[in-house]
């Protein structure tokens, strides 16, 4: 049986159309009604075009720290969606040890 599921993002602009806030809901989620964020980033591959499109937004009170956190959880969730689209471990590992460097490097900046 088919199904069809739905995400939709709310972004609420200040008066430069800077996003000051950041909601989202999905029809599947455990959950009702808007969440709120402070950042999205969404990768879309076009298979026509052989291209990606990159929607990339956050808002104007995240913080630094929250945007490295953000950055390396995304990283590591990319290694783990790799493998297990490609079942490529090498890259995969390759990609995991991109992650802990960025860490280190982050961690290393953030105390100069």
């Amino acid at each position: 049986m088919s199904k069809e599921a739905e995400i939709r993002f709310i972004i609420k602009l200040d008066d430069d159309n800077i996003p000051k806030e950041i909601f989202w809901e999905a029809s599947d989620a455990d959950f009702e009604g808007k969440k709120p964020c402070d950042s999205i980033m969404i990768s879309i591959w076009d298979k026509e075009e052989k291209n990606t499109l990159s929607i990339d937004l956050w808002t104007k009170n995240m913080e630094v720290g929250e945007m490295n956190a953000h950055f390396l959880l995304t990283i590591v969730k990319m290694a783990e969606t790799y493998e297990r689209a490609t079942n490529n471990k090498e890259i995969a590992g390759m990609i995991k040890r991109f992650a802990d460097d960025f860490a280190s490097k982050v961690e290393e900046l953030t105390k100069k």
